[in-house]
């Protein structure tokens, strides 16, 4: 991930920074304001929305509720278990030791 480093253009907009409930770190713009503004002033009437995690070429992605999000933790030890798992069975193929 890149990220733009303005530490001497006094030009640049003013950014404020926005501290989320699970820790996440949200760069917030003044044209984001206003954007987010415009579309809460004037609703608009729009096609039905389609859930991204939803659309037929995705399979096995399924959108979790903020702050449920899945622990990297069970990845690790996913991968630990397959891996003893692997140890063990290749123990009781002869001439493997």
């Amino acid at each position: 991930m890149t990220a733009e480093q303005n530490q001497g253009d006094s030009t640049s907009a003013p950014v404020k920074m926005i501290t989320t409930d699970t820790g996440r770190i949200l760069r917030v713009t003044p044209a984001d304001e206003a954007a987010r503004a415009a579309s809460t002033a004037a609703p608009t009437v729009t096609a039905a929305k389609v859930d991204p995690a939803r659309r037929a070429d995705v399979l096995f992605r399924k959108r979790r509720a903020e702050g449920h999000e899945l622990s990297s933790w069970w990845m690790i030890g996913a991968f630990l278990g397959t891996s003893a798992l692997v140890i063990v069975l290749l123990s009781w193929v002869p001439y493997s030791a």
